[in-house]
């Protein structure tokens, strides 16, 4: 047993150290490349240095073209919207004069169906009024009909009964007028 502790204890030793050789190595490479950076920063740096006032005109004279240059499309767009406005009012004012007149039409047509359909129910309401006046008239002479019919039967019944009365009554004149009077008489017994 104590053999594997050591066996283990050795093999572990040597792990470390191995791991520990190669960290060198991995912090020695990292110097060195940090050193390499750090050179090569220092060169770009005194080359920008020298390449800085150059660089440093160069963007002034780029911001001032861009400044230019977008004053310029500034005022190109600000023409731009005062042209689209001018346009919309424009035909803003084409629509409402177009929606007025259409307005103008349909009220005026409006206007001509309620006079024709006023004008066609007067005709409707005339016509009404005349077949109510016929159907009047009509049942006017019906009426006027029938009461003559009674008128008619009234005074005849009256006659029939006048010349009973005179025939019972041995007022009657001569025999003609007698038998008149009895077919009178039974005229009246059969209508009662």
């Amino acid at each position: 047993m104590a053999s594997h502790q050591d066996k283990a204890s050795y093999q572990a030793g040597e792990t470390k150290a191995h791991t520990e050789e190669k960290a060198g190595q991995a912090m020695g490479a990292t110097k060195d490349t940090a050193q390499h950076a750090k050179d090569r920063a220092s060169d770009a740096a005194g080359h920008a240095t020298g390449k800085g006032q150059d660089a440093k005109e160069a963007t002034k004279q780029k911001a001032s073209d861009t400044g230019s240059y977008l004053g310029q499309k500034t005022e190109e767009a600000k023409h731009k919207a005062g042209e689209t406005t001018e346009a919309t009012k424009q035909k803003a004012g084409e629509t409402t004069e177009a929606t007025k007149q259409k307005a103008g039409e349909t009220t005026e047509a409006t206007k001509q169906k309620t006079a024709e359909a006023l004008e066609a129910a007067k005709q409707k309401a005339g016509e009404a009024g005349e077949y109510a006046k016929e159907s009047a008239v009509a049942g006017k002479d019906k009426t006027g009909s029938v009461i003559q019919q009674a008128t008619d039967q009234v005074k005849s019944a009256a006659v029939g009964a006048k010349d009973a009365v005179m025939s019972t009554l041995g007022m009657g004149g001569d025999n003609k007028e007698g038998d008149a009077g009895k077919k009178d008489s039974s005229t009246i017994t059969r209508d009662q």
